[in-house]
């Protein structure tokens, strides 16, 4: 469903990502594995628009986006949940979810956001920069799924949270492919994200290394390819 074709990219002249094919599929969850600045962040980013290929081809739906801006990219269904929250620390939680919301009715988003995390229903008010780390990350996937996008990009959604705040991360993930929408996580906990995942991809030095079945996966392998060791 969303692919990257042959891409290269990377930041003012300097090469993150070479030559390469990635492909979520319809209601897939792919963990996307690899060391520090292996360009999974970069992935992320040339998937939503943010950063253009220098060679490839970025599709949806076998439409090309690959020179689209990155507005096009939220239009045509495809989400960011980026490291660091993502949100608006200085609005209320409510503002938050009335920007998520857009055109939609904001009773309904609002509903639906609070069903999935009740802590936020006595939040409301309260700016989201003044929320805990587990609540900002829950306001923040709350997006997830009031904006009914095709595929969900999640990169460090478990990042400096208590592990009770991570086991409610991982158990929002898993209701998005049961919503029909395809998920692409980058995790530190790879034993968790492989468990959570259908297809599992290794990035090393911007390079894919390792793509196949999460069930059959070597965990040695996966090891030896995502912490670097011989």
């Amino acid at each position: 469903m969303l692919s990257l074709h042959s891409v290269t990219a990377g930041y003012g002249g300097v090469t993150v990502l070479r030559n390469v094919d990635f492909t979520v599929g319809d209601r897939d969850v792919v963990a996307l594995l690899g060391p520090n600045g292996a360009g999974k962040s970069t992935l992320l980013r040339t998937l939503t628009g943010f950063v253009k290929p220098t060679a490839g081809r970025v599709t949806l739906d076998s439409r090309e986006l690959t020179k689209d801006p990155p507005h096009q990219f939220a239009r045509s269904g495809i989400c960011l949940l980026p490291e660091g929250r993502g949100i608006f620390p200085s609005l209320t939680v409510m503002e938050n979810l009335r920007i998520m919301a857009g055109a939609r009715d904001i009773r309904e988003a609002t509903t639906q956001s609070l069903e999935l995390f009740p802590a936020l229903s006595k939040r409301l008010r309260q700016t989201a920069g003044s929320l805990s780390g587990g609540e900002q990350q829950m306001l923040a996937l709350s997006r997830a799924f009031i904006t009914s996008p095709k595929v969900v990009l999640v990169d460090e959604a478990s990042l400096g949270l208590a592990p009770l705040i991570v086991d409610k991360i991982f158990e929002t993930l898993a209701l998005l492919p049961e919503r029909g929408i395809s998920v692409v996580v980058v995790e530190q906990y790879v034993q968790r994200v492989v468990k959570l995942a259908k297809t599992v991809y290794v990035l090393s030095r911007g390079e894919v290394v390792h793509v196949g079945d999460a069930n059959q996966v070597d965990p040695g392998e996966i090891y030896q390819k995502y912490l670097g060791v011989e």
